[in-house]
């Protein structure tokens, strides 16, 4: 028996509190119901379309806190960050993306996304990949929404290197992991410590 509106739009607020970045496609999914019928309930409830809720997201927090990129060459949108511990970006892959013959994303895109991500969480204006170690579980294609989770693992004791790994979703499926060895000046490093 299928939920009445009320029901459902109870739990379509508590979905997208939980998971903000759900596209309306996935919450039709979810409530066996029109994606049209997801929109409408959406505008009933005053909540935004998802690029306005990560918009606001973004805004709130990014033009202030980056340091070591702008935030225009970053690849994918920043929708959290917590400079020197996490971040967290989404890319939609789009037609520009992948391979013609067989709508895969090309993996520079994804590792691209995970390693501006990388770079943008370092609390320093110099950040520089040394070294990376990449690893791609399943081929990502055309239409699919990749969300990139960075989180900083340690900052090596001579302060001019930063671990970062990466991982990046397509729904709750791991597609892509990058360990990126981080250069960071050992100024800037020093000067967080002190």
């Amino acid at each position: 028996m299928r939920p009445s509106k009320k029901e459902r739009q109870q739990k379509l607020v508590e979905t997208i509190k939980g998971t903000p970045f759900i596209t309306d496609d996935e919450l039709a999914e979810r409530f066996g119901v029109s994606v049209q019928t997801i929109r409408l309930d959406r505008m009933e409830l005053s909540i935004p379309e998802l690029r306005e809720r990560i918009k606001n997201v973004a805004e709130k927090r990014l033009d202030d806190e980056v340091k070591s990129l702008p935030i225009e060459e970053i690849i994918g949108e920043i929708i959290d960050i917590e400079l020197d511990k996490s971040a967290i970006s989404i890319f939609d892959v789009k037609a520009e993306h992948v391979f013609q013959r067989n709508r895969i994303a090309r993996g520079h895109h994804l590792f691209a996304q995970a390693n501006s991500l990388a770079v943008a969480v370092i609390n320093d204006e110099l950040a520089l990949t040394a070294k990376s170690t990449i690893r791609f579980n399943r081929p990502v294609k055309e239409g699919e929404r990749v969300v990139a989770k960075a989180k900083v693992m340690h900052i090596k004791e001579d302060n001019d290197r930063t671990m970062v790994e990466v991982k990046s979703y397509v729904g709750r499926e791991h597609v892509f992991t990058g360990e990126f060895d981080m250069y960071r000046s050992k100024n800037a490093a020093k000067d967080e410590v002190e």
